[in-house]
């Protein structure tokens, strides 16, 4: 685990056991001290990674191998965007409060886990943890599509986890141990792959499971959509990218793709990721509830990632690296203003929704950003990631991975379009009369992540020289 980093999973930890005994009698309380143990912590990340020297130096003195601080990052963004808004959003006796951000930060604590250890069976344990918490978290509200959407998670991610397991028992059979740089040695050796390829396809199954990735993307959307409505926001924003992508994009590069070795297995990645980006831009398509349609969307935009992680060259790895950050925000912002479209229209239903501009300007500008950044509109962020995960198919001689991939990103513009003349520009409904924007603390979140999906897209090659840092560092 990389010790420059571990006191960004043992503070929230702490302050996730803390909460229940400070905020007994206080609730409020729980949500001043997990803002605060989140703001610090995001806080201390930005000093330790924009430093002039850091920047001065091309980010060579970056701590780690920069990925892991990337997506830490991420991970306490998103947290504190949710906890946040969950703290304006949550009305008094709705629910167990200091429970709520307890299991929240004990969920960011295990993403931390996960994105810093450096071998198989801890990042496992970590895994494991962050599915309890997202299974509690689900059914925060106690309702019928939350429970029903936390038993699905629940059964059709547990053989997920056997396959990991066996798959890092044969592993520790061949290698003699579980760390990440004895497989990457091992790759980049002359001896037959054998057993280590099958047991590496085992644990891919399991994390492409956890990802929710077409065929196996059937608990997503009822998750997504059932779940408690910041939670939505938390589970699509970062937690299933961390428990399920991030290990994707690091087995890929430990594996050596780029190489030609284990090509079997990228080929694989290659078609299940194009498989979900047709799936989930098809299935988005057809909707009529704007979390259902944002979960569907998530499905297409995880196909890019594993896609690019499956050609697995330095530039598809910067490709996935940067749409991994981008999903995180466009995703986050989406889904708080699906949350805000909830409690002030009492409805998600794009039916029923309509002309919400009018009443609910900065919900509804915010989410014009998110979406046409998830479509790939220049010069927003998502623009520059899907460019480059497509420059690099068409650099490999992939040229119909490549019209695909730009054809599907047409196809998410073509509904995104849709949503956004049923639910904010089309004609003004009962709902868009009585519906009053929200507060500026429900904003908040969603303005900050919107000035950055802009910041990302205006300053890309400043970040891109950070994530090409991270590609050569990772694939080494």
């Amino acid at each position: 685990m990389d010790k420059g980093l571990l006191a960004y999973l043992l503070i929230p930890l702490l302050s996730a056991v803390i909460i229940p005994f400070a905020a007994r009698s206080r609730a409020r309380l729980a949500d001043i001290l997990a803002n605060v143990t989140l703001l610090a912590g995001l806080l201390n990340l930005a000093w330790l990674a924009l430093r002039p020297s850091v920047i001065a130096g091309g980010f060579a003195d970056i701590p780690g191998d920069g990925f892991s601080l990337l997506l830490v990052g991420a991970v306490y963004l998103v947290g504190l965007c949710v906890t946040f808004f969950s703290a304006w959003f949550m009305e008094d006796g709705q629910a167990n409060r200091p429970a709520y951000y307890s299991l929240i930060l004990a969920s960011v604590s295990a993403m931390t886990g996960v994105v810093t250890t450096t071998d198989f069976f801890t990042l496992y344990v970590f895994i494991e943890v962050l599915a309890v918490t997202s299974f509690a978290l689900i059914t925060t509200d106690e309702s019928t599509k939350g429970i029903e959407g936390a038993l699905k998670y629940f059964f059709l991610t547990f053989p997920a986890s056997a396959l990991i397991i066996v798959g890092i028992s044969i592993l520790m059979l061949s290698l003699g141990s579980l760390s990440f740089e004895t497989l990457r040695i091992f790759m980049a050796s002359d001896v037959p792959p054998g057993p280590v390829t099958f047991a590496a396809a085992l644990i891919m199954l399991g994390f492409l499971i956890k990802s929710g990735v077409v065929p196996f993307h059937a608990w997503t959307p009822d998750a997504y959509q059932g779940a408690y409505a910041p939670v939505s926001a938390h589970l699509a924003g970062i937690v299933t990218k961390i428990s399920g992508v991030y290990a994707v994009v690091k087995l890929a590069t430990l594996l050596r793709f780029f190489d030609g070795r284990a090509a079997a297995l990228s080929e694989m990645l290659m078609f299940l990721g194009l498989l979900s980006i047709a799936v989930g831009a098809l299935a988005a398509l057809r909707q009529k509830d704007f979390k259902r349609m944002l979960a569907f969307s998530s499905i297409s935009q995880v196909g890019y990632i594993v896609l690019a992680a499956g050609l697995g060259t330095p530039l598809a790895i910067m490709g996935a690296i940067f749409h991994l950050v981008n999903h995180a925000t466009f995703k986050t912002v989406l889904f708080l203003n699906s949350a805000s479209l909830e409690k002030s229209a009492g409805t998600t239903d794009m039916e029923k929704l309509g002309g919400m501009e009018h009443s609910m300007p900065w919900t509804s500008w915010t989410s014009v950003i998110a979406l046409l950044s998830t479509a790939g509109v220049p010069p927003l962020s998502g623009f520059w990631s899907k460019l480059l995960i497509i420059l690099a198919l068409w650099e490999a001689g992939l040229r119909g991975y490549a019209a695909l991939a730009l054809l599907f990103s047409l196809v998410t513009l073509a509904y995104f379009m849709v949503m956004q003349r049923k639910v904010f520009f089309g004609k003004k409904t009962q709902a868009a009369e009585s519906a009053p924007e929200v507060g500026a603390p429900l904003l908040a979140p969603v303005v900050l992540m919107s000035a950055l999906i802009v910041a990302l897209g205006l300053l890309f090659p400043y970040f891109y020289a950070y994530a090409k840092m991270v590609a050569e560092r990772i694939l080494l």
